[in-house]
């Protein structure tokens, strides 16, 4: 098959979480296979997605006639069917399948995943409620990226009472331990600089660890 530039991605399960992946990963350029055992499901991504098929993922001579162990990167995104998640998840390692991800709705189906040697097991349902509880406890962080091991990047809009303030007034340093990434003016990057002067509703960006970017907030 021709295939674009970019990674190549098997897609197994189309419902809302499976969609959103595959129709973004072909938004950036990359050839991706979606599969499902919904003929509707597959025909409404056919005009979207570089291949539909219709076929069971745990059917192991299905996806060898699809190619799926040429795929850099299989997802399986039918969390909600533990069974066919788990039995998909040993058809595509035995397959040969470099890459797999897959979907977990539980803290059991997270560890049976794992340990069936899946590369990376996602809850996005347990992801968002926390990104999303993060956000409604402090109204002025719009977005934050996890980094690991404590650490995140968070995305604050600059408050009517920090206005005019330069990034050094704020000693980010040496009181909260905290780096200023960039400071954003609607797309505009302003800079990072001690002697830049915040405006209210600038977008300040700081990498820290949690607890200090929450003592942080907390002042502000």
């Amino acid at each position: 098959m021709a295939r674009k530039k970019g990674r190549s991605f098997a897609i197994i399960g189309l419902g809302t979480f499976g969609t959103a992946v595959g129709r973004e990963l072909a938004r950036f350029g990359n050839y991706v296979l979606g599969i499902d055992t919904d003929p509707a499901a597959v025909n409404h991504l056919a005009e979207t997605l570089s291949q539909t098929v219709v076929a069971d993922g745990r059917d192991e001579d299905a996806l060898k006639e699809v190619g799926i162990g040429d795929y850099d990167v299989a997802l399986i995104a039918m969390g909600e069917h533990l069974e066919s998640s788990i039995v998909t998840a040993i058809t595509l390692k035995m397959s040969g399948v470099p890459e797999v991800w897959a979907k977990a709705v539980s803290r059991t189906h997270h560890r049976i995943l794992s340990k069936l040697g899946v590369d990376r097991v996602v809850n996005p349902e347990e992801e968002m409620g926390r990104h999303i509880a993060q956000m409604l406890h402090t109204p002025l962080v719009r977005d934050y990226l996890s980094l690991g091991n404590g650490y995140h990047v968070v995305n604050i809009v600059v408050p009517e009472r920090l206005a005019g303030k330069t990034v050094g007034d704020l000693d980010l340093g040496e009181t909260f331990d905290l780096r200023c990434m960039a400071v954003m003016d609607g797309s505009t990057h302003k800079g990072t600089g001690d002697d830049l002067r915040l405006a209210e509703g600038d977008r300040f960006v700081l990498l820290g660890a949690r607890d200090n970017l929450r003592r942080f907030t907390d002042t502000v």
